[in-house]
C-alpha cells in the first residue's frame, strides 16, 4: 500500500510525548486559535472549520464535555483511517487528548466501525502504553488538573453512523437515525453534554498543527482549502493504496501519480460523491471545487458506467435508515429507474422525472445519505449519457 510524499502533514515525522506536553502548557484559546488559524476544515467530508467547532465546544455550558472520534469508515471506497488506526493510532489519541483539554472534557470515545473489529485489541494496547507514560489518565504529562481518558465503542455496521448525530444515537444505545438539527453537538451531544464530534484524520492533523504551527500547515493547498489530505485510491490504476496530496490538486495530476492516466472516469468521494470524466480532469480537489472525504476510485475504458451507478444505488438502498419519505422513496425509485435504463424500457419523460427525483432528494433528505444518494446517478447520467442511452428508450 503507497504512502506517497511523505515529508507532508499526516506522514511527517512528530515525537508524541514531547508535542503532546508541550501542547498542554499552553493556554486553552491558544490551542483553539492555532487551529482556527490554520484553515483546518474536518477531514471527513462536510469541511466544517474544526476551531470554530472546539471553540464552540469549548463555550458551551457543561460539566460533562466529550470528545468522541468518528472511526466508522465506512464510505465505499475509503480506506486511509485503517492505516491511521493501525499505524499512526498514537497521534490519533494524542489529538483526542489536546481537543479534551481545549474544551474542557474529561471523556473522550472512539466510535470503530463494527468491521474494524481485529483493531480493538492494538488500540487497546496503544492506550495501555500511553498511561503508563502519564499521556492518558490523571494529570497528562504532568498538567496538575487535566485529566482524559478514553474508551472505545464499537459499531454495527451502519453506514448511517458516519453522521454525527446517528454516530452519537447508537453511541446511546438507540437505533442509529440522524437528529434533528438544532440544537447541535457542540452544545447538546451525547447524553445531553457538549461534544465535538471529529474523524481520525482530523484529530491528526490538528495535532501536527498545534506542534508545527498554522503557518506551516497553510504552506500547503489553496487559501479556501488549506492544507493535505489522504485519499484511499482504488479501482483501474497500476499504485492503489494510501497517498498524502495538498489539497488543489487536479484530478489528473492525482491520476498520473497514481498510474491510472487512462481512466475514463474517477468517483472523488466515494459512493456519495461525484463521478468526474476525462473533460474534467482538469478540475482540483478542493472545497471551492470539488470537495471529498477521501475515497478515489478509478475507472478504465472498459466499465460498464450504468452498472456502476446501479451498484452505489443498491449499497443506499441497503444502507438508508429510512427514516425519512425523500431517501428511503427516492433510492427504491432510482434503482428501479436504472433497471429500466439496462432493459432499454425508460422512456425519456420518465428519464427527467428521475433525475427530477434525484434533485429534491439532495435539498429535502434529512441527513448527508439521502443527500448524497443521488450524486452518483445524476453525476453519471450527465457524463455517460451517449452510452448509457446507445439504444433507444422511447418518448
Amino acid at each position: 500500500m503507497s504512502r506517497h510524499k511523505t515529508d507532508l502533514v499526516i506522514f511527517s515525522e512528530i515525537h508524541v510525548d514531547q508535542a503532546l506536553k508541550k501542547a498542554l502548557a499552553r493556554e486553552r484559546a491558544d490551542l483553539i486559535n492555532e487551529v482556527r488559524d490554520s484553515g483546518l476544515k474536518g477531514r471527513g467530508g462536510a469541511g466544517f472549520p474544526t476551531g470554530t467547532k472546539w471553540n464552540l465546544a469549548g463555550a458551551a455550558q457543561g460539566d460533562r464535555k466529550f470528545v468522541v472520534c468518528n472511526a466508522d469508515e465506512g464510505e465505499p471506497g475509503t480506506f486511509k483511517d485503517r492505516v491511521l488506526l493501525t499505524d499512526y493510532a498514537e497521534q490519533l489519541i494524542a489529538g483526542m487528548v489536546v481537543a479534551g483539554y481545549c474544551i474542557g472534557a474529561r471523556e473522550g470515545i472512539i466510535y470503530l466501525r463494527g468491521e474494524y473489529e481485529y483493531m480493538m485489541r492494538g488500540l487497546k494496547e496503544t492506550m495501555v502504553a500511553m498511561r503508563k507514560r502519564n499521556l492518558l489518565g490523571k494529570d497528562i504529562a504532568g498538567k496538575k488538573g487535566f485529566e482524559f481518558d478514553i474508551h472505545i465503542h464499537l459499531g454495527a455496521g451502519a453506514y448511517v453512523c458516519g453522521e454525527e448525530t446517528a454516530l452519537i444515537e447508537s453511541l446511546e444505545g438507540h437505533r442509529g437515525e440522524p437528529r434533528n438539527r438544532p440544537p447541535f453537538p457542540v452544545t447538546t451531544g451525547y447524553l445531553g453534554c457538549p461534544t465535538v464530534v471529529n474523524n481520525v484524520e482530523t484529530f491528526i492533523t490538528a495535532f501536527h498543527i498545534i506542534d508545527k504551527g498554522a503557518a506551516w500547515f497553510r504552506k500547503f493547498g489553496t487559501d479556501k482549502s488549506t492544507g493535505t489530505k489522504l485519499f484511499s485510491v482504488s479501482g483501474d490504476c497500476a499504485r492503489p493504496g494510501v497517498y498524502e496530496f495538498p489539497m488543489g490538486i487536479t484530478v489528473a495530476n492525482l491520476l498520473k501519480e497514481v498510474g491510472g492516466e487512462n481512466a475514463k472516469a474517477v468517483q472523488i468521494g466515494g459512493a456519495s460523491g461525484r463521478c468526474v470524466a476525462r473533460h474534467e480532469f482538469g478540475s482540483t480537489i478542493a472545497y471551492e471545487d470539488i470537495p471529498t472525504g477521501g475515497s478515489i476510485i478509478v475507472f478504465g475504458p472498459h466499465r460498464n458506467m450504468l452498472q456502476v451507478a446501479k451498484n452505489f444505488m443498491e449499497f443506499f438502498l441497503e444502507e438508508s435508515c429510512g427514516q425519512c419519505t425523500p431517501c428511503r422513496y427516492g433510492t427504491e425509485t432510482l434503482l428501479e429507474g436504472i433497471k429500466l435504463l439496462e432493459q432499454k424500457k425508460c422512456p425519456m419523460k420518465y428519464l427527467r422525472e428521475l433525475i427530477s427525483l434525484g434533485e429534491t432528494m439532495q435539498v429535502s433528505s434529512k441527513c448527508g445519505l439521502g443527500q448524497s444518494a443521488p450524486n452518483a446517478f445524476i453525476s453519471i447520467l450527465q457524463n455517460f449519457k451517449h452510452e448509457i442511452l446507445a439504444h433507444p428508450q422511447g418518448e
